[in-house]
């Protein structure tokens, strides 16, 4: 349930997309900066390194921001479940730019994405007239999650880095490129106005940036194939349950057939992914 909480925030606080993706980052830039000097973990001397984790950085930025559009024109579950795709657009950037190849398994695994992402689809553009964009910036994201961490595993391919200072230089890498899209996209909804909200923000801040990430960081090497696949279905089935139990969003049985083949699709394309 911690990863089907920030979407519920998302949801919830009149805060723009770009604006509370930056406190997101900028609160977190905090924390890691604090348990990085309190666990006496090593910042990264390299350039390269710091330059890797940065642009890691910006593209997570870009990633949270078109989620959270997503978020607020096709729910919390639609979203996260696209969100989740980027394991295939990892497979494509191997494939594309360092000449791996797709295995007959990841090409069943993307067909069935395809055929169920197709069937969520079709059902919701009959009543939501925000579902074009919804879709497609729930796509982008996990198009920019992908590059994200592509440049993640740059990062650590120059010099080993720990997680807190290597998550803090990400995190500061994209608030910092958040600052003018929010000033933008966001002018009138730029911070919360209630103190309630603000508790909010920092929950979102502090619990999705800092703990659930640096749990599943933490615990993925620890696992199987198998059960890290699970793992990586948490989020959109928390979000899809939240949506749907929670926050009464009208899902058809063709939708929840789609969401049952595409949730089928990521656990195979994660075995693959991590073998």
């Amino acid at each position: 349930m911690v990863f089907g909480l920030g979407s519920l925030i998302v949801r919830s606080v009149p805060v723009g997309s770009y604006a509370i993706a930056f406190w997101r980052l900028l609160i977190s830039v905090f924390v890691f900066w604090f348990l990085a000097r309190f666990f006496g973990q090593k910042f990264p001397k390299n350039r390269k390194t710091v330059r890797y984790a940065l642009t890691a950085g910006v593209f997570l930025a870009f990633d949270l921001a078109l989620w959270h559009e997503s978020i607020h024109a096709v729910g919390p579950g639609i979203s996260t479940l696209l969100n989740s795709l980027q394991i295939f657009f990892l497979s494509a950037i191997g494939v594309f730019f360092f000449g791996e190849r797709l295995s007959g398994l990841k090409k069943a695994g993307l067909i069935s994405a395809v055929a169920g992402v197709a069937m969520i689809a079709g059902a919701e553009f009959g009543y939501n007239g925000n579902a074009v964009w919804g879709f497609a910036s729930g796509l982008v994201s996990g198009l920019m999650l992908a590059l994200s961490m592509v440049f993640v595993r740059k990062t650590h391919e120059i010099e080993p880095v720990a997680l807190f200072p290597s998550m803090m230089i990400l995190s500061l890498g994209g608030a910092v490129s958040l600052v003018v899209p929010a000033l933008l996209m966001d002018g009138g909804v730029l911070y919360p106005t209630t103190w309630k909200d603000a508790g909010l923000v920092l929950v979102y801040g502090v619990v999705m940036q800092c703990f659930a990430w640096a749990m599943v960081a933490y615990a993925i090497p620890l696992l199987s194939l198998s059960l890290t696949g699970l793992l990586l279905l948490s989020e959109p089935v928390a979000a899809l349950f939240i949506d749907y139990f929670g926050l009464g969003k009208p899902i058809e049985g063709v939708q929840w057939a789609g969401v049952a083949l595409t949730l089928s699709a990521i656990y195979l394309g994660s075995l693959k992914q991590q073998s």
